[in-house]
């Protein structure tokens, strides 16, 4: 019974672990894109001008 707790608690961990770094790397993805559009945005302002 302590050999399946210790696992089920290493694999929680693990798992939210995995999960920070995925949540992490997908704000870096959307600040990208974000930055993407506002660069967009910048140089279709300026060719109209």
């Amino acid at each position: 019974m302590k050999l399946l707790l210790s696992m089920s608690l290493v694999a929680i961990a693990t798992f939210m672990l995995s999960s920070c770094n995925t949540v992490s790397g997908m704000g870096r993805d959307v600040s990208s894109f974000g930055d993407a559009v506002g660069e967009a945005a910048r140089n279709t302002s300026q060719a109209l001008d």
